[in-house]
């Protein structure tokens, strides 16, 4: 017998459950769990099967709860990163620092002076209130901000380059992710592509035979997703100013990720940072806000106010604008390199990549001590591992770290990980040689208990 739909809206844990929910949620789940019933019962065929139906009102109620609370759910979802990479692409890129969390809620839950000029009482521009941070930091005569560091180029070479030429080195033609391409947006722009030199050598020479009247700009792409090994030459972009104020043609330098610290004093590999482009005379840089930076997500361009200045007045502009919690999210972050130190304990993205292994292993063995007092029916230890620092930055850097390995003895790797996958936490870790792995250096120490609850779950 199926329960009537009143009847189960009259259970004190749906009144309960409509309380916090909308009524028609509630009241679409249960009448698609009666019909979901009503169709099992018409594809009985045997007395046995007859026997086995059952659906007693506890289930409904149970299945109600969870069916409201999947639909209700938001599809953006916190997950748990124990993978290892630190900028993960498909798990959000950079994380926002704790420490700045009040201002963004502030920004988004109360009226701001975004386009108000406080000083003047009249309308002012929003763009102003990152302008005087970058240009501090990178020393750049003007900025503007953009929604990412595809459009940030799109923008720059409509506005120097339209209707001319753009020469750019074979070797730096990338892709990046998403299948978005250097040639494509160049395309896109109204700019003319020009290749010059081989996939893995590009002489100045080939720079300067391609110039001709119709050349606008030299571009150099820093190829932060890959790097060509071997029997390699590129040209640096100092070389490329010299050559383009030889003929009178700008330099735009794109560096993809864009870095503020130079992060080899920590052990890493020199990346050329934003400081350094500036100083060595590029005329534009662009780079985004979400990689190595460790902000929000948005394309920075810095460089010379004449060039700058005109892309402002691009119609294009308006179409590639940042949002108010896109430039409080950044500034607030922005003003944590005018101390180098607070920089690396407070922005996630640093404080990861930089991470000692005294800290993994501490971190390592807390996690392991309270795996361990679950007795799993599983092999559990801590192991040697690679972390990378991802999102197309330093595509060779790997990090020494800490990992949980887990073999569970009766259930499929494989298994595990779907479960812990599909678990209210969402974990999303790494499967190699019949082995779970769980990196420290993503996992945040309050996700612990986490990790810990659900792993006792997917045994059970």
């Amino acid at each position: 017998m199926l329960p009537p739909v009143d009847e189960v809206l009259s259970q004190k844990e749906i009144e309960n459950l409509i309380e916090i929910y909308p009524r028609s949620i509630v009241l679409e789940s249960i009448r698609n769990i009666i019909n979901k019933n009503r169709q099992a019962i018409v594809n009985i065929k045997t007395e046995e099967e007859c026997e086995k139906f059952s659906l007693t009102m506890e289930k409904v109620i149970e299945e109600t709860i969870k069916n409201v609370k999947d639909e209700y759910a938001l599809s953006l979802k916190k997950v748990i990163n124990a993978t290892g990479t630190v900028i993960h692409t498909n798990l959000g890129r950079s994380l926002i620092s704790e420490k700045i969390k009040d201002e963004i809620w502030t920004a988004a839950s109360r009226y701001s002076n975004l386009e108000y000029d406080l000083e003047k009482g009249e309308r002012g521009s929003r763009y102003v209130h990152l302008t005087d941070m970058i240009k501090r930091l990178t020393g750049a005569e003007d900025v503007l901000v953009v929604n990412n560091n595809a459009a940030a180029v799109m923008l720059v070479l409509s506005t120097m380059a339209k209707g001319g030429e753009a020469i750019v080195s074979r070797g730096e033609l990338v892709e990046v992710g998403g299948s978005f391409r250097i040639p494509s947006i160049m395309e896109l722009s109204g700019a003319d592509l020009v290749e010059v030199g081989a996939t893995n050598k590009t002489h100045l020479k080939d720079y300067e035979n391609a110039i001709t009247e119709e050349t606008k700009v030299l571009m150099k792409v820093h190829t932060s997703n890959y790097r060509i090994m071997g029997f390699t030459e590129s040209i640096s972009v100092g070389e490329l100013v010299k050559l383009g104020k030889k003929h009178n043609l700008p330099v735009i330098e794109d560096l993809g990720s864009g870095v503020f610290i130079d992060l080899s004093k920590y052990g890493l590999d020199y990346e050329p940072t934003v400081l350094d482009s500036v100083k060595r005379g590029a005329d534009i840089v662009t780079f985004s806000g979400d990689k190595m930076l460790g902000g929000a997500q948005a394309g920075i361009i810095v460089g010379k106010k004449e060039y700058i200045s005109a892309m402002k007045k691009n119609q294009m502009t308006r179409a590639l604008r940042v949002d108010k919690l896109t430039i409080c999210a950044l500034e607030a972050t922005l003003r944590m390199y005018l101390d180098e130190k607070n920089a690396i304990e407070n922005i996630p993205t640093l404080k990861m990549i930089t991470m000692s292994m005294e800290e993994l292993e501490r971190k390592a063995n807390s996690l392991y001590t309270e795996i361990e007092k679950l007795n799993l029916d599983a092999e559990i230890h801590i192991e040697d591992c690679l972390s990378q620092v991802g999102g197309g930055s330093m595509p060779l850097e790997t990090m020494k770290s800490k990992a949980i390995a887990i073999t569970p003895q009766n259930m499929n790797v494989s298994r595990l990980e779907r479960k812990l996958r599909l678990s209210d936490s969402h974990i999303i870790a790494r499967v190699y040689d019949d082995k779970y792995i769980l990196d420290v250096r993503t996992i945040f120490e309050d996700e612990f208990k986490d990790v810990v609850d659900e792993l006792k779950k997917a045994f059970v």
